[in-house]
C-alpha cells in the first residue's frame, strides 16, 4: 500500500470549481505533473514568499540553439526539481529537437514516485519563438498566376 498522502492534494491550477462550488482539487501524481508544470512556468522572484522559486526557461527563447544551450537548460530543470519537488526522482531528463524549426522543444522526464516506487514521464513543451507556424508559409512556393 502506497503512502498517498506523501504525494500530496492541492487546488487545479488555474484553479477552477466544480458544480457543488468547492475548488478542484488534484491528488497523487495528477497533482506532481501539476506541479511540474507551474514549477517550469513560474519566473523565479515571482513568489513573494520564496523567490528562488521557479525554473527561468525565458532567458533561453532567443539564444542560439545548439548542444552547450540545451545541456544548461537541461540543468536548470533538474536543479529546480531536485529543490522543489521532493516527491520524485529523476530517472532520466532530455531535450527532443525535432519540432525545433516550428519553435517548440519537448523537454522529457522520466521520473519514479519515491514512495510508491512508480515510474512515470512527464512531457514539458517549451516554446522558443512565436507564430511558429508561419514558417510552413515563408518558404513555400508561390504562383504568380494565383494572386492575380
Amino acid at each position: 500500500m502506497t503512502d498517498t498522502n506523501f504525494l500530496g492534494r492541492g487546488w487545479s491550477f488555474p484553479p477552477t470549481f466544480n458544480k457543488s462550488g468547492t475548488v478542484e482539487m488534484l491528488e497523487d501524481v495528477q497533482d506532481i505533473y501539476s506541479s511540474l508544470h507551474i514549477l517550469l512556468t513560474t519566473l523565479p522572484g515571482e513568489r513573494i514568499m520564496q523567490p528562488r522559486y521557479g525554473c527561468n526557461m525565458q532567458e533561453f527563447v532567443f539564444e542560439p540553439m545548439d548542444t552547450g544551450l540545451q545541456t544548461l537548460m537541461l540543468e536548470k530543470v533538474e536543479t529546480a526539481i531536485l529543490f522543489y519537488e521532493p516527491r520524485i526522482k529523476i530517472d532520466s531528463l532530455s531535450i527532443d529537437g525535432s519540432r525545433e524549426w516550428e519553435g517548440v522543444l519537448y523537454i522529457k522526464l522520466d521520473f519514479t514516485v519515491k514512495t510508491s516506487n512508480s515510474r512515470f514521464n512527464f512531457v514539458y513543451p517549451f516554446y522558443i519563438s512565436e507564430g511558429s507556424e508561419i514558417s510552413s508559409f515563408l518558404y513555400a512556393p508561390v504562383n504568380i498566376n494565383d494572386t492575380l
